[in-house]
């Protein structure tokens, strides 16, 4: 017997690996993708899972960084997001990272080649109706205003936003090489994956200067008391803070090494590979809203860059999420219209890995139930299992509470402390994801049991 299709509203990270692991299991999935018939601010075409703000995918050490562990994770559960990074992937030292075209590209073929698929392109506006009875919400950040209207009304929270800014991308053949080199830092990975470019301590107080003192983009009304997302922060909201911060953030200059001069850099702007081809290098740190102009005539003094070519230029976007503490369960679920589940980063949860994350979870959900089972979420010791706890309910000690809920990345932090005997600290996050990996493993195979 044919079973009922599962709605999937959204086509980025989420919607599409939710729509991957419910067909996965048989169950048919209807897409909802609002783009072309209604564009973003950010999006630049009508692919699934286009990456608007990063390329990157960050750490691929599942080892030492929780971020490495959820890629492995999903890795062992089928991920589409994670194999379609794979097949796109571009250098980036100890990092993952992929050329953006290819990557949508790569699941959106994926997709349309299951017979169980059926994307349909259309804004949805209001709460879908009773006799869509299992529908995922993997809406996003970028949330259309018609439906986020709707879904503060029907959750009956205030809204809750932040803003999220994305940093320029540059034509590598503009570089001056005469400056720049090719190095990661400490030399991670395979190669040398990253194009460095080496400032002085005047030239970077000169930076500091003109970051403070650019022309920014003004906000309206209802913006002004919306906070920064500490993750992805406009470079220049992190020069103000401290004329220091960037040096010890995305400007560090340790573990390079200037190969055109006995001079150590007092800073350095990475730019790392942003396309298969190599010809595009996206500045590594440097999200902004300062105003095109600004930004031109700011990044072409940085040494090297004086002839540089924006293949896009930054700006800042605000990203809309829910109260989901209050209003999830561990299933995802809507706790007062159980039919509803929320998945990816309007559900709480921050950055591409973890919003496919949340889909791949809320796709496994929603398929057990269409099966008539359920299925409890992976233990807490899982990087998968912390993150629906905490975006469910389980806020950190000493982090906040329901009421000053704030979106979370993945990190060690968040899993339960390791039992037994004091061990060093560098064994730890080995420790931790071993535990993890073991915890998974048992907890797919009692999945698998139930879904025979």
């Amino acid at each position: 017997m044919a079973k009922k299709a599962i709605h999937i509203i959204g086509g980025g990270m989420a919607g599409c690996e939710a729509a991957w692991q419910v067909m996965q299991q048989g169950i048919p999935v209807i897409l909802h993708e609002m783009r072309p018939v209604r564009q973003t601010d950010v999006h630049q075409t009508e692919g699934l899972a286009e990456m608007v703000c990063s390329n990157s995918f960050r750490s691929d050490d599942y080892e030492n960084n929780a971020v490495g562990l959820l890629h492995e994770e999903m890795r062992r559960c089928n991920s589409l997001i994670m194999a379609a990074a794979e097949t796109n992937s571009v250098p980036a030292g100890s990092a993952l990272a992929v050329d953006r075209s290819g990557f949508s590209r790569t699941v959106e073929q994926r997709l349309q080649a299951q017979p169980l698929f059926t994307m349909v392109r259309e804004e949805i506006r209001q709460i879908p109706p009773a006799d869509w009875d299992n529908v995922i919400i993997a809406t996003g950040p970028l949330t259309s205003e018609a439906l986020a209207l709707a879904i503060q009304q029907m959750t009956g929270e205030d809204e809750l936003a932040f803003f999220d800014a994305i940093a320029p991308i540059i034509y590598k053949d503009s570089i001056d090489f005469s400056r720049a080199w090719y190095q990661s830092r400490y030399d991670k990975g395979d190669t040398a994956d990253y194009i460095n470019l080496p400032l002085n301590k005047a030239q970077y107080e000169a930076l500091i200067d003109d970051l403070i003192d650019q022309e920014k983009y003004d906000y309206k009304d209802w913006e002004k008391n919306t906070p920064y997302f500490d993750g992805c922060m406009p470079i220049e909201v992190m020069a103000e803070r401290g004329r220091e911060t960037l040096r010890y953030g995305p400007m560090k200059p340790v573990g390079l090494s200037n190969p055109h001069s006995d001079e150590e850099p007092y800073a350095v702007l990475q730019l790392r590979q942003d396309n298969k081809l190599g010809t595009l290098y996206n500045m590594v740190g440097f999200q902004t809203k300062m105003k095109y102009g600004a930004q031109t005539e700011t990044f072409r003094k940085i040494p090297g860059l004086e002839n540089a070519k924006f293949a896009r230029l930054g700006g800042l976007h605000r990203n809309t999420f829910i109260n989901s503490p209050n209003l999830l369960d561990s299933n995802l679920r809507f706790k007062a219209r159980p039919r509803l589940r929320f998945a990816g980063q309007i559900s709480g949860v921050e950055g591409y890995v973890e919003s496919a994350a949340m889909g791949l979870m809320a796709g496994r959900f929603a398929a057990a139930e269409r099966r008539g089972q359920e299925i409890p979420p992976p233990p807490m010791t899982t990087a998968f299992g912390a993150l629906i706890h905490y975006i469910t309910g389980g806020q950190i000690p000493g982090v906040g509470d329901r009421k000053h809920f704030q979106p979370m990345n993945v990190n060690f932090g968040i899993m339960p402390v390791l039992d037994g005997k004091k061990m060093k600290r560098k064994d730890r996050k080995p420790a931790k994801s071993k535990r993890a990996l073991e915890a998974l493993a048992q907890w797919l195979k009692e999945t698998e049991i139930n879904s025979a």
